[in-house]
């Protein structure tokens, strides 16, 4: 399978503007640029992008594991928290954290933990990330 984004930029790096789309049409010309990333202002930039592609497949690598287990979630919401650091040599994405909130009838604690940490690690998005992956996952009763 292959998909696709992509970028549109015209001008220089403070200055300039860009949109943003997706195959899927979900992003269509969504505008980002330097204020939306660095500065906090409206628009979009690549790291929020990238928290919601991996807080979108670690609940899905979540739920396919959960169903190996004959369990099914009534209730999951992922966040994922990207950071970006200014490091030797430009900047890098250097850490994603996962906060998981999920209601699951039929899990334990310990069952949860261990089926959560191992959608962590095998989630398509957390195999191509080269940072800190972190996660904190509450179990609702």
């Amino acid at each position: 399978m292959i998909t696709h984004g992509s970028a549109a930029w015209e001008g220089g790096l403070k200055d300039g503007k860009g949109l943003l789309s997706t195959k899927s049409g979900a992003l269509s010309d969504y505008p980002y640029g330097f204020a939306a990333r660095f500065e906090g202002k409206a628009g979009s930039n690549p790291e929020e992008l990238i928290g919601a592609a991996h807080a979108g497949c670690f609940t899905m690598a979540f739920s396919l594991i959960l169903g190996e287990e004959n369990l099914t979630a009534e209730h999951m919401e992922t966040r994922a928290d990207v950071t970006l650091d200014k490091v030797e040599g430009g900047f890098a994405i250097t850490k994603s954290h996962l906060t998981l909130t999920a209601k699951i009838p039929g899990i334990d604690q310990a069952k949860f933990e261990e089926l959560s940490a191992k959608a962590k690690a095998g989630c398509p998005v957390s195999k191509l990330l080269n940072a800190e992956i972190t996660l904190d996952a509450t179990l609702l009763s």
